[in-house]
């Protein structure tokens, strides 16, 4: 018996929340082997962290096509027919823009849609393609276990684009990366499910693109390093000074206990 489309969407939202359980704990442990300066785990999590990113955008992308009142089944059979993944991103805004806005068949810029959704549909693609299309394609390398050397699909040398995207790779990148595909998915829903709340939200949630671009682009790695390794050595003398603090307390009790001993027995 075949499972519902609604069964199939709260699949996609449970393996979204164990996601993002694995997320939060891996960038744990990630931000503990910075602070130590453990250069071979940072890497080993680097890699963690980028292969769950891209299975979170994965779900979420199979999550937008399920949405109640969103695509037809047909539409959705469309997408899911692409093996690529960034096609698959790619061809959801194309449908959906196509749908709501009329147009089957010209290409989709800012002379046959309207001037607004023009602009919007293209720095949506430009979000996609520029920023979010190397995390989610590397996905694929790193779940055939090419954490640090993902080969080609020959497997006869290292496919040195992916390995240089990961080698650019870093926790906080991954983190902005992550975020970015949350305000995309959260734009893309309204486009998929609600037109007028596309219109209406759409501003807002740009804004906080923009920020996150902005980070990705601009925030310094080696002062997020110096930060963390500071507060690892600052909260390690912390912890010395107040054992230090405890030993003294409890040597002034054992002393104070001895002496009124002595003086109880011993003094007469």
């Amino acid at each position: 018996m075949a499972i519902t489309d609604r069964k199939l969407y709260r699949f996609h939202v449970a393996n979204i929340q164990s996601i993002e359980i694995a997320l939060n704990h891996s960038a744990l442990s990630a931000r503990k082997a910075i602070s130590e300066e453990n250069e071979p785990a940072i890497k080993s999590f680097v890699s963690l962290n980028a292969f769950l990113v891209g299975a979170w955008a994965e779900n979420r992308l199979r999550k937008l096509l399920y949405e109640n009142n969103g695509l037809s089944v047909e539409k959705r059979e469309v997408i899911l027919s692409i093996s690529s993944q960034i096609d698959r991103w790619n061809k959801l805004i194309e449908i959906a823009f196509r749908e709501h806005y009329g147009i089957p068949h010209a290409p989709l810029n800012r002379t046959t849609l309207p001037f607004s959704a023009g602009s919007r549909y293209e720095i949506l693609i430009e979000i996609l393609n520029e920023d979010l299309k190397g995390v989610i394609e590397i996905r694929n390398k790193l779940a055939h276990g090419q954490w640090v050397y993902p080969l080609n699909s020959e497997e006869t040398n290292v496919e040195e684009e992916k390995y240089q995207l990961l080698k650019n790779e870093n926790l906080p990148s991954l983190q902005y990366k992550k975020t970015l595909l949350v305000s995309l998915a959260n734009i893309l829903h309204d486009l998929v499910v609600s037109l007028p709340t596309f219109e209406r939200d759409f501003d807002t949630n740009y804004r906080k693109t923009t920020n996150t671009r902005s980070n990705l682009k601009n925030r310094s790695y080696d002062k997020y390093v110096e930060q963390l390794i500071s507060k690892r050595i600052n909260g390690k003398l912390l912890r010395t000074k107040h054992n230090k603090k405890i030993h003294l307390t409890v040597k002034s009790v054992i002393n104070f206990c001895y002496r009124k001993i002595y003086a109880t027995f011993f003094v007469k």
